[in-house]
């Protein structure tokens, strides 16, 4: 496990952190986003998603309501998940969780995974921050997920 804080003062900051990385991101890399409502997750879901397509103008509709939005990209395809609606973490296999594993994956509200929750992952977990701000606690699990945070950890 590899784990540190990072300070977002603005929507600026946080859009740079998505650009990290969305650099590296490959097929079959978990990233999860956590917080409470309005600390961010969708945000930063959406700057990453234009930052690895490299369109910083692409429509990113929220998965809110249709759980699940894919998008091709020039490293693959990613699959943008919202499961704050799933009742149950079953509920996901249903959205194409296993076809998705096979592209680059982002969840936001990834407690719902339950026992489905990759063990090679990369989580954000966001929180408010000073004023605007939002504070973000960079976690990799697992061999490609520890990677993933250190590369945001060497960037800083």
């Amino acid at each position: 496990m590899f784990r540190f804080t990072l300070d977002l003062p603005d929507e600026a900051a946080t859009a740079a952190l998505a650009a990290r990385l969305a650099a590296p991101l490959q097929p079959g890399d978990i990233v999860l986003l956590a917080g409470d409502l309005g600390a961010g997750k969708s945000f930063l879901a959406r700057a990453l998603i234009r930052a690895a397509s490299g369109e910083p103008e692409l429509e990113v509709p929220s998965p809110t309501f249709t759980l699940v939005q894919s998008y091709d990209l020039p490293a693959g395809e990613l699959w943008h998940f919202d499961l704050y609606r799933l009742a149950a973490p079953e509920e996901v296999l249903e959205l194409g969780w296993d076809e998705a594993r096979l592209g680059i994956c982002l969840v936001e509200w990834p407690d719902r995974l339950g026992p489905l929750t990759p063990a090679d992952r990369l989580k954000i977990e966001l929180a408010h921050g000073p004023g605007d701000g939002r504070v973000a606690t960079i976690i990799g699990l697992g061999g490609r997920g520890a990677a993933l945070a250190r590369a945001l950890r060497e960037v800083r």
